[in-house]
């Protein structure tokens, strides 16, 4: 089962940056060009599905890490270039900035009318699908007895010299994606212990990486024995396809995380793009994302909207989704970025000096 997974993790995954073009099955009548920080083969479904409801229209991909999506979008708009026509984030803070700073089209419809109040704002950045922040586990490497299943466990675990994972953990490299620096402001916001938590990866030689799945593939492969606020969906879909993992939604707060749509001003295709989102939050939509991507949908198969909810419903009430809106700018401030990563370089990574890029 495990050689089956290494070969499906193989297939699904695309170096950043890749970019694919699908062809329209009929004659083209229309043009749409996503920046997507899904991975391609996954999305690809999605893709596919859209294009049996309008086969006319041929549709560009780049699978792209949420920081590269916000500097194209700038870099296109700087030097007066057409960027893509539709950006789809995991990175809802810079998405939240691309809209604040007036980079976003407007859009309303039947479909974003039905969505959750934490969900939208301003009708330019639409959340299309939620997935929880989880940790995850090699089984083979923690028995049951030592899994952690809070913040205050899991540092209590780090602090403990027999357990033995010096060099056996791992979580975002913040400095380098804006996944994890999200999520660790987002500690700092919410838990009173994340100063702690970081110094204790630090003194256990913490191992970092940008995007999800290298986190996930360590961790399966038992070079991790588990990672740190990692994303749920991924995490699922190596479970699913047999890898041996085990998922921990921590109950003293489980952060929920928005998959974000946002139409670019000065999109070339921007009523296709309209178009193209009010399908991802059709109930086919939905359902389709939920299927075939494993993201947890924002809306119901009747297309009623959803509270954020997990599959093990007596954990519920630890979730702690993170709203769309301005209070997600504050940590993209210059200053309070540098301050943050100065902070978080000496003690997740003691004695390394490095420049805090912007995001």
């Amino acid at each position: 089962m495990l050689v089956l997974w290494s070969l499906l993790a193989a297939l699904v995954q695309a170096a950043p940056g890749d970019v694919r073009t699908f062809k329209a099955p009929h004659a083209v009548t229309a043009r749409l060009r996503i920046h997507g920080s899904t991975d391609i083969e996954n999305f690809a479904a999605v893709i596919a599905d859209y294009q049996r409801l309008r086969p006319g229209t041929e549709i560009e991909y780049a699978d792209l890490v949420a920081q590269d999506i916000y500097r194209r979008h700038l870099q296109a708009r700087a030097g007066g270039r057409a960027g893509a026509d539709l950006l789809i984030s995991s990175g809802m803070d810079l998405q939240t900035k691309l809209a604040n700073d007036g980079h976003a089209l407007a859009h309303r419809s039947a479909a974003t009318a039905g969505l959750p109040a934490w969900s939208q704002w301003r009708h330019e950045a639409f959340g299309i699908s939620y997935e929880p922040v989880v940790i995850v586990y090699n089984k083979r490497l923690l028995p049951p007895g030592k899994v952690p299943r809070t913040r205050r466990e899991l540092l209590a675990l780090l602090r403990d010299p027999a357990a033995g994972l010096a060099g056996k953990v791992g979580t975002y490299d913040v400095s380098r994606s804006s996944v994890g620096y999200l999520l660790a402001t987002q500690d700092h916001q919410l838990g009173s212990m994340a100063g702690a938590l970081q110094a204790a990866l630090g003194a256990n030689r913490v191992r970092l990486e940008e995007r999800t799945g290298p986190l996930l593939d360590r961790v399966a492969r038992g070079e991790l024995a588990l990672a740190y606020n990692v994303l749920g969906s991924y995490a699922q879909a190596r479970v699913d396809a047999g890898a041996p993992l085990g998922i921990v939604l921590p109950e003293d707060y489980t952060l929920v995380l928005l998959r974000t749509a946002l139409i670019p001003r000065g999109a070339p295709n921007a009523g296709e793009a309209g178009r193209f989102l009010d399908y991802l939050l059709s109930p086919r939509g939905q359902a389709l994302l939920a299927r075939q991507v494993g993201l947890q949908p924002i809306r119901a198969a009747d297309g009623a909207p959803l509270a954020p909810h997990a599959r093990d419903g007596a954990r519920v009430r630890a979730l702690r989704p993170i709203p769309l809106g301005p209070g997600l700018l504050v940590y993209l401030d210059a200053l309070k970025r540098r301050q943050f990563l100065e902070a978080w370089r000496s003690t997740v990574q003691p004695g390394r000096k490095e420049a805090a890029d912007a995001p």
